[in-house]
C-alpha cells in the first residue's frame, strides 16, 4: 500500500491510497485542470481512479468531485449527511456510513465520525489486510475513539492546521479564530501532538502534517511539534504542501 496528496489546506486537497490496482482519491478540491495535473505529478491519470471518497461537504475538499466524476468512471462515495449538502446529481454516487467499515475491490476502509462543522464529516483508517494508514484532517478536538481507532497505524496522515500563538495574534477576525481553534474547527499542533502521545505509535512509518494553515503555521512549527510529541528530529515528520503535495510514501 502507498499513499501521496495532491495538496492538503484551505485551497484544495486530495489524497490517493493505492493498492495493487486500486487506487482511490480521497476528496477533490482542486479544478479537473489542476487535478489532472498533479495526478500527472505522481504518475497517474484520473482513468485510473477506482473511486472517489469524501470526507465532507467544505468546498476545499468537494469543489472539484462532480466535474471529475463526470470525466472518469469512479465511483464517488460519501456519508448521506455530506451528499444532502453537495451537488444533487452527483454521478455514480454510493453512501457509507460512520459506523460501518467496507471495502472498495482491494482496500478496506474503516469510516469515523469526527467533530467538525459539517453535516456528517468523516476520516478513515485504510488497510490492505497487513498495513493500516490512518487519516484525520478538519477535526477541531480528539476523542476516545479516535483515539483507539488511529493506535497501531503504519503511517499517519495528521492534521497540523495551526500555531495557536500565530492564530491567536495573526490577522484573522476574532469570530474565524473562534471557529478555528474551537471544538469542531481544526487541530492546532499542539492538540496533533498531544493526539500522538494518546495513542499507540509502535509500527509508524510514516508521519504527515496535513492542511497546515498558510498565515497560521509553519512546516516547521508543525514538524517540531509532530517531532517532539514522538522523539524524533523535525525532519522526520513529511509536510503535505498546499502546492507540491506529497510524493508517493511506501507502506511497507
Amino acid at each position: 500500500m502507498r499513499f501521496a496528496s495532491l495538496g492538503s489546506g484551505s485551497k484544495g486537497n486530495g489524497t490517493l491510497v493505492e493498492h495493487g490496482r486500486t487506487c482511490i482519491l480521497v476528496d477533490s478540491g482542486f479544478s479537473l485542470a489542476q487535478v489532472k495535473a498533479r495526478l500527472a505529478r505522481l504518475g497517474r491519470t484520473i482513468e485510473e481512479l477506482t473511486a472517489i471518497l469524501v470526507t465532507h461537504e467544505h468546498s476545499d475538499h468537494v469543489r472539484g468531485v462532480a466535474t471529475l466524476a463526470r470525466h472518469c468512471n469512479a465511483a464517488v462515495w460519501m456519508t448521506p449527511g455530506t451528499a444532502a449538502h453537495c451537488e444533487p446529481d452527483m454521478p455514480r454516487l454510493q453512501h457509507f456510513s460512520c459506523h460501518q467499515p467496507f471495502a472498495i475491490d482491494e482496500l478496506w476502509i474503516e469510516p469515523f465520525p469526527v467533530p467538525h462543522d459539517a453535516r456528517e464529516p468523516s476520516q478513515f483508517v485504510f488497510s490492505d489486510g497487513a498495513r493500516r494508514l490512518g487519516m484525520l484532517t478538519d477535526v477541531g478536538s480528539s476523542t476516545r475513539h479516535i483515539e483507539a481507532t488511529l493506535s497501531r497505524c503504519d503511517a499517519l496522515l495528521l492534521e497540523c492546521n495551526h500555531d495557536e500563538q500565530m492564530l491567536q495574534q495573526g490577522s484573522y477576525p476574532p469570530p474565524l479564530k473562534k471557529r478555528v481553534g474551537g471544538e469542531h474547527g481544526h487541530l492546532s499542533n499542539a492538540q496533533a501532538a498531544q493526539l500522538l502521545g494518546r495513542i499507540d505509535c509502535s509500527v509508524l512509518q510514516h508521519v504527515v502534517a496535513a492542511h497546515l494553515s498558510e498565515e497560521n503555521n509553519t512546516p516547521l512549527h508543525a514538524q517540531r511539534a509532530l517531532g517532539t510529541a514522538l522523539g524524533c528530529q523535525p525532519q522526520w515528520i513529511a509536510i503535505a504542501d498546499q502546492q507540491q503535495g506529497l510524493a508517493w510514501r511506501h507502506i511497507s
